[in-house]
């Protein structure tokens, strides 16, 4: 579907590229912290579990970074012949509002709850809008280009901003 609106089949396959390093790196971040959530003790030591936060962090904060050129170049290109479009993907769901501080505090790991809370709750909603789109490419149903605009634009928006200096701080 991306590669539909592109005006370059470049842009598409850059934009993509790293969608995808995006995803997977969210991924890891979210699935990490459920693990916790879980009560699994992965890595097995508060220090490894530290590190394994700051990794994470660290390789979405880096594809996130990585997503700006060509999302930016993508979002100029596809120009949408209007702008009354709407974004296609959902804010969180009530299952993704976690209380952080116990979990990270039984982790044995030190960090702010505030920014795991919005990292995670902003990558998740990236995982799920992404889901979303090659899901509505499999059933013939994408979003019209000012739609596809609008929820690109909303993702970078809050991924580029915020969700960053989040990942910077838990990195750190």
């Amino acid at each position: 579907m991306i590669r539909d609106y592109a005006a370059t089949e470049r842009t598409a396959r850059r934009l993509t590229g790293q969608l995808r390093a995006c995803e997977a790196a969210a991924l890891a971040f979210c699935r990490l912290l459920e693990k916790w959530h879980r009560g699994e003790a992965v890595p097995a030591t508060p220090g490894g579990r530290q590190a394994a936060l700051r990794h994470a962090a660290d390789r979405i904060e880096t594809a996130l970074a990585g997503l700006e050129g060509p999302l930016s170049r993508y979002l100029l290109e596809l120009e949408p012949e209007r702008a009354e479009g709407r974004s296609w993907y959902g804010g969180p769901g009530a299952g993704e509002l976690v209380e952080w501080r116990p979990i990270l505090d039984r982790a044995g790991v030190h960090a702010c709850p505030n920014r795991v809370a919005a990292a995670y709750l902003e990558l998740a909603v990236l995982v799920r809008a992404l889901e979303g789109l090659a899901d509505a490419a499999r059933l013939d149903s994408a979003p019209d280009r000012s739609s596809l605009w609008a929820g690109l634009f909303d993702l970078r928006d809050t991924l580029l901003g915020s969700t960053v200096d989040d990942l910077r701080a838990l990195a750190a």
